[in-house]
């Protein structure tokens, strides 16, 4: 029979009669109190009578002793101007409401008062107006949103997204974290485990990428991830293994999106450091084909890598010309300018033809 770890109740600890200590028999009498005639208590009551104790509810607690015994708040004012300026946040733009949110978001805040809920919103909303162009001002308004609902995913999993934009890659880790147990949504591995790297545990990124839920995954999801655990494989110096896992059907097609643009250019930065530049050069070409939306900078690599520069197309004569030009009007200019300094000493007007 399997061991019973339920936790056991007061008919176990006694022997499993259900009989209660004392008297043997079970039997419990309308009005029998048991007591033990010492001031009215129960017996075997080891609070003893109820004479010796101060009042009805047991000695009274001395409420000033214990304001003069607390924990004395420590910070320092500068540390708690900090903390005050981390609640308050960033000022919010007047013409935010917070019903910018999506509906999904919003519906995750009802839990919270009426005023509190639209004030979080409100921070999320500006947060998200400022993420791509100032993350670390996104990021402090995901703060005082947290400092207000931390125990809502949604608010956790927006602190950690900013906070990894913004540099914060511990803190994010931590958010990004607390969220996934949460909600018990999974797709935060990408992040968690690229935070992992920039903390310089690639080998913690690696085994992330090896979880058992990755097959449940989304497919841009599995492909940022296939992509970061690429990266881990660089850091650890093993750049034919980061080119090698990245060599699947997604990798040669015409996938436009950000994550195919990605997985190419994470493609060509790995041949580059396997020393196979042309190789990296053409996958670079590749990465500027479908890259509409500008998410890496393989144009920039490219120029680096062919050494391109901005070449004037003009012949030497229009070169020539154009320099004769600019010298003529050089001239004009000046002899103009020293007729009227002679006219205004002269106290004259110079007529000048009428263009």
């Amino acid at each position: 029979m399997a061991n019973d770890d339920r936790p056991r109740g007061r008919s176990d600890r006694d022997g499993g009669s259900g009989q209660r200590r004392g008297d043997g028999s079970g039997e419990r009498r309308p009005g029998d109190r048991r007591t033990s005639g010492a001031g009215g208590r129960r017996q075997g009551d080891p609070r003893g009578p109820r004479d010796e104790r101060q009042g009805r509810g047991g000695p009274r607690r001395d409420w000033s002793r214990d304001r003069d015994t607390r924990p004395a708040d420590d910070r320092t004012p500068e540390q708690r101007s900090e903390d005050q300026q981390r609640y308050d946040g960033p000022p919010i733009p007047e013409d935010v409401t917070g019903k910018e949110l999506d509906r999904s978001i919003r519906q995750q805040l009802r839990s919270l008062p009426e005023k509190l809920a639209q004030r979080v919103a409100r921070h999320l909303v500006a947060a998200g107006q400022v993420l791509d162009t100032d993350p670390e001002t996104a990021y402090q308004h995901t703060l005082a949103a947290r400092s207000r609902a931390a125990r809502l995913a949604i608010i956790r999993e927006a602190c950690g997204e900013a906070a990894y934009l913004a540099g914060h890659y511990a803190e994010a880790l931590t958010e990004l974290k607390a969220a996934r147990r949460m909600n018990g949504n999974h797709d935060y591995l990408a992040l968690i485990a690229d935070c992992e790297r920039a903390l310089g545990r690639p080998e913690r990124a690696l085994a992330l990428a090896k979880d058992k839920v990755v097959e449940g995954l989304g497919p841009d999801t599995r492909t940022e991830l296939l992509i970061v655990a690429s990266g881990a494989r660089l850091d650890l110096g093993e750049a034919d293994m980061a080119a090698a896992m990245l060599e699947g059907k997604e990798l040669r097609s015409n996938d436009r999106r950000p994550s195919g643009a990605r997985l190419k250019y994470a493609y060509a930065v790995a041949l580059l450091a396997a020393g196979r530049t042309t190789d990296a050069t053409e996958w670079f070409h590749r990465t500027v084909a479908v890259d509409s939306e500008s998410v890496t900078d393989a144009a920039e690599r490219l120029m680096e890598l062919e050494g391109l520069t901005l070449v004037d197309t003009r012949d030497e004569d229009e070169i020539a010309d154009g320099a004769d030009d600019t010298a003529e009007d050089t001239a004009g200019d000046t002899a103009d300018d020293t007729a009227d300094d002679t006219a205004d000493e002269a106290g004259t007007d110079v007529d000048r033809p009428v263009d």
